[in-house]
């Protein structure tokens, strides 16, 4: 039979409407579309012409407001939300409860009441589409403030729309580098003018627009937002590289104090000097020189109603916290520390679910990611605590500097902030400025005037004004570049590209809204993964696996491979108390040593995971769980000894709330168990029997945290030499908490990541592996 005559009758029994790929694009095409199409517009600039792919942004945000699956979750008129009943802690997290919306509100409504304000949000950013080679895209993207920030975070929601492309010529035939980079700059404004331009009208006298529940209001689509990284803030703002984007502060005063305040820049005094640009050349650039920006003609936000662009510049974690301060600060420990110590120390951290371990070290790292920085702050603190500085120099003020830092950075990844947040906010980069001379006085630097350590002393004004920093984090734009550029470059043919992407990405549009409509249409509307932080579920659960890990382990191979010494005796104290939680200490040791166990073996899991949504307003962006691993030494297929792995864990005696150490206890795990169920019965004849049972551990007891690193030491409980233990229930176990060891001034050579636990003794409780702990205990 033919290959011809096989697709035939696959085609046939496959029920397929199509025989080729040009015939699925033709189906395709005649889908509806519910954005718009993209168009080719030529933008000549300095006497050069360039293409640029873009889409009419009214109708895109039209599109946004509109779509039936976001109806429910829109937002229309600005509110203020307050943590107590008095009104009195203010809290921000959405871009409707910051005061940019209220103030265009009020605006608005003084000449034309009734409106409905839609902040737009714009973001932009270059980027490779190559891994070898030069070819670029400049995707811009466009969503509004009217949808949560967890739509609009998330790719999957589509919340996010591609306005378009911009050109990404270098202009190399431009000798002059100076020249150059007012050109670029004015292809740039003149691209995003001709692309926002329909913003212009709409934004003063509204327009009729239907959102999703068929409700149609007078809406203002306003600027109100643009997001990117440091080179897209100077180059959309127009100000001087190396300049603050928001505020007059002279460039060899960008590491002052953060208690010295300056001058937000005026939008006002800027468009009046843009107003001269048809005047005379040399008067346009001598005023240009002396209001502190570029001498661009005609920037894109300079008719756009209700706008400030200085105010429209937004925290940036990726850029300037991951990228920016902390890679600076590791860079400037490596240079203090001897490196081969820090590697050492890295090698030697006890693992954790959190946590990822550098087992070579971090000082060998290049080109990292914000990913990677981001999990370098997780241990970073614990591998300097104890070290000494060259020349025997006291290391606390470098400590102190490290930890604000790292408050800092955690602190600015809240996704609510209330007044007393954001007061520790600022304390925080107080104390970090406060302590960061030490770094002049070891000569790891000689000034601290570069952009990225002034902005941060921004972060509460904007947070305050635009909504919590989580709603404009650069990290959803890198996302976004895997759909919108890369993704779409790989289906192109490489030649003429931008094109044949333009029109993929129609098409992919098309097919995920069908599929949406064909999910619908089987299950009725689908629920957005949308959770609103201040009404989020308020209880902490376990989930185990169905099938325990093993279904009969002897007491004995507790003992020996699990570590579990004393789990009869254990067990038996469990079983007293929890029958009779009044009898007294000597009793239960009585009873417990008489207790007969009709069995000698029980089943273990090596794995439990608890959800951390009982405080919400500290939960992860995308991970909302946290796991224990209780897994005993095995031999993989090699052969080879893997370690075993016992975690440590906050534990609730009964008494600890949803903040603070209070009422809670560090130990390890060394089993999680289940008692067979003939005997629970038996045992348990009056009382019902928790279903998951832990062997644990103890540390001492919390007490004062240390005061230069305002961290908790602790050590293992002992008596008489022996380490105490007990059995609890498994839902006693809040989550995991990592512990940094007790180095002192050198690593022991015997120490590694496997048994550090059993060997050192003491250790730091680690604030850092999570923001869920950060924000919750410590």
């Amino acid at each position: 039979m033919s290959l011809h005559g096989s697709f035939i009758k696959v085609h046939e029994k496959l029920g397929l409407s199509f025989k080729n790929s040009r015939e699925l694009n033709r189906i395709i095409d005649g889908l509806p579309a519910q954005r718009p199409r993209f168009k080719r517009e030529e933008i000549v600039v300095a006497g050069e012409s360039y293409d640029v792919h873009f889409r009419d942004i009214i109708e895109c945000v039209r599109a946004l407001y509109g779509d039936p699956e976001f109806a429910r979750h829109l937002v229309f008129l600005p509110e203020r939300h307050y943590a107590d009943a008095d009104h009195t802690k203010r809290l921000y997290h959405d871009m409707h409860t910051g005061n940019w919306w209220w103030a265009v509100q009020k605006s608005i409504e003084k000449l034309t009441p009734g409106a409905t304000v839609m902040p737009i949000i714009i973001s932009s950013d270059k980027t490779q589409v190559t891994l070898f080679g030069n070819k670029a895209a400049y995707p811009v993207y466009v969503t509004i403030g009217n949808l949560p920030k967890d739509i609009r975070s998330k790719p999957s929601q589509r919340g996010q729309v591609l306005l378009g492309y911009l050109p990404t010529a270098k202009l190399e035939h431009i000798t002059n580098k100076a020249a150059r980079r007012r050109t670029l700059a004015n292809l740039f404004h003149a691209c995003m003018s001709r692309i926002l331009e329909p913003l212009r009208k709409p934004g003063v006298d509204g327009m009729a627009m239907t959102s999703g529940d068929g409700v149609t209001r007078r809406v203002h689509p306003i600027l109100a937002a643009f997001v990117g990284d440091y080179p897209e803030q100077v180059l959309v703002t127009g100000v001087k590289s190396g300049q603050c984007p928001i505020c007059q502060v002279p460039h060899d005063e960008l590491g002052e104090h953060c208690d010295v305040e300056y001058p937000l820049r005026d939008i006002n005094q800027t468009l009046d000097v843009l107003d001269t640009a048809d005047e005379s050349p040399t008067g346009f650039l001598r005023a240009c020189e002396d209001a502190g920006i570029k001498p661009i003609y005609a920037p894109f936000w300079q008719h756009l109603p209700y706008a400030d662009i200085y105010l429209s510049i937004t925290p940036d974690i990726l850029h300037q916290l991951f990228q920016g301060l902390v890679k600076h600060l590791v860079s400037w420990i490596k240079s203090v520390y001897v490196t081969a110590e820090i590697d050492a120390r890295c090698r030697s951290l006890p693992p954790n679910h959190n946590l990822r371990l550098f087992l070579k070290g971090i000082t060998p790292l290049s080109r990292l990611t914000g990913r990677e920085h981001s999990h370098i702050c997780r241990v970073l603190l614990g591998l300097i605590i104890d070290m000494r500085l060259p020349e025997n120099l006291h290391p606390g003020r470098l400590v102190l500097a490290v930890r604000a830092m790292l408050d800092f950075v955690y602190l600015s990844q809240y996704p609510v902030h209330s007044g007393d947040s954001l007061n520790s906010l600022q304390d925080a980069l107080r104390q970090f400025h406060t302590n960061k001379d030490v770094f002049l006085d070891l000569g790891i630097r000689s000034h601290f005037n570069f952009p990225k350590l002034h902005f941060p002393q921004h972060y509460r004004f904007l947070i305050e004004s635009l909504g919590s920093a989580d709603n404009f984090n650069t990290e959803y734009t890198e996302r976004l570049h895997i759909d919108f550029a890369k993704d779409a470059y790989r289906a192109s043919n490489h030649k003429d590209e931008f094109p044949q992407m333009t029109l993929w990405l129609e098409r992919k549009e098309k097919i995920l809204r069908h599929e949406q409509y064909m999910q619908w249409c089987q299950l009725g509307r689908p629920a957005l993964d949308v959770v609103n932080p201040l009404h989020a579920k308020q209880d902490s659960h376990v989930k185990m696996t169905r099938y325990p890990s093993a279904k009969a382990v002897s007491f004995d191979h507790l003992a020996s491979a699990y570590g579990a010494r004393d789990f009869r005796l254990c067990l038996s104290r469990f079983i007293v108390r929890h029958n009779d939680p009044t009898c007294s200490r000597a009793h239960v040791e009585h009873l417990a040593a008489n207790l007969r166990l009709n069995f000698r073996a029980v089943a273990t899991y090596h794995k439990a995971k608890f959800w951390e949504s009982d405080f919400p307003r500290y939960r992860h962006a995308s991970d909302e769980y946290d796991v224990v691993h209780v897994t005993p030494s095995r031999f993989n297929t090699r052969q080879r000894e893997v370690p075993g792995r016992f975690d440590t864990v906050l534990v609730n005696d009964g008494s600890g709330g949803l903040l603070g150490v209070q009422g809670y206890r560090i130990a390890q795990i060394r089993a999680i168990f289940s008692i067979p169920q003939r005997e629970v019965t038996r045992l348990f004849p009056h009382q019902d029997a928790p279903r998951y049972l832990v062997y644990v551990e103890w540390f001492s007891p919390f007490r004062q945290p240390e005061p230069h690193h305002g961290m908790y030491k602790i050590s293992r409980a002992l008596r008489d030499g022996l380490r105490l233990a007990a059995v609890i229930p498994l839902e006693n176990i809040r989550r995991s908490i990592h512990l940094y060891p007790s180095f002192g001034r050198q690593v022991p050579q015997e120490w590694n990541s496997s048994n550090v636990l059993e060997l050192c003794e003491k250790f730091f409780a680690n604030p850092f592996t999570d923001r869920h702990v950060y924000g919750t205990m410590f």
